[in-house]
This record gives C-alpha cells, structure tokens and sequence, in this order.
C-alpha cells in the first residue's frame, strides 16, 4: 500500500500545480478551474484513504521491496468466473447511455435493469448450491 499511498499523494501537487497554471492561462474560468481542484481533493482523499488503510493491515508482499514473486502466490480474492450478471450491468449501462440519447423513458428501463443486475450478482453466492 506505501507505493499506492505515495503515487497518489504526488499526483496532488501536480494537480494544484496544474490548477493553477489553467487558472491563470483562461483569466480564472470558474468550471475547469473548479475540476482542476476537485480532481485534486478527490486524488488527496484516496491518498490519505490508503495511508490509513496501509497501516491497519498487515504488510503485502508487494510493499517488500526484496519480496520474491512466489510470496504472493495462492488466492488473491473470491470471483464468479462464470458469471453473467456483470453482462447485465453492461448491457443496462449501453441502454442508459443510449437513453441520454433518446429519450428519458429508455435511462428508466436502463435503470430498471442495472438494478436487477447488481442485486444479482451481488447476491449470486446467497442462493442455489452456494448458498450459507
């Protein structure tokens, strides 16, 4: 998490640094002024987020830096390889999108259907044979 945490908190200066500058260059237009900074606040809060979560878990092999690749072997998290539902969700993003488009009904059915998605992929485990 060191590295993550440290990338993330260089890239805060560089974004005020950047705001500035766009400040100066456009005579202080409010809107991409006002992003510049936003992106640079959000980029601090993911930053300090990983700096508080790095030291409440333990160190990763990738934080070792003579860690050997096989320290990171074994099961990296739990996937549904065979599932459909992210499908779903993908296909309900290109209906929303394509709403934006449209009309406001179609972002409805799209809405409508990522909903479904998302309550069946999350609960995708909690029912059938792997059910707790």
């Amino acid at each position: 998490m060191k590295v993550e945490t440290r990338l993330f908190m260089l890239f805060v200066p560089f974004f005020l640094l950047c705001t500035v500058v766009y400040a100066l260059w456009s005579d202080w237009e409010p809107v991409g002024t006002a992003a510049l900074l936003l992106l640079a606040g959000l980029t601090a809060m993911i930053g300090v987020y990983l700096n508080l979560l790095s030291r409440r878990i333990d160190a990763r092999p990738e934080d070792d830096p003579s860690g050997e690749i096989e320290a990171g072997a074994g099961d990296q998290g739990v996937f549904s390889p065979w599932s459909w539902w992210p499908l779903v969700i993908g296909a309900a993003a290109g209906i929303v999108f394509l709403g934006m488009a449209v009309s406001w009904w179609l972002m409805a059915v799209g809405f409508v259907a990522g909903i479904i998605g998302l309550i069946g992929w999350v609960f995708e485990f909690s029912r059938g044979q792997h059910a707790h």
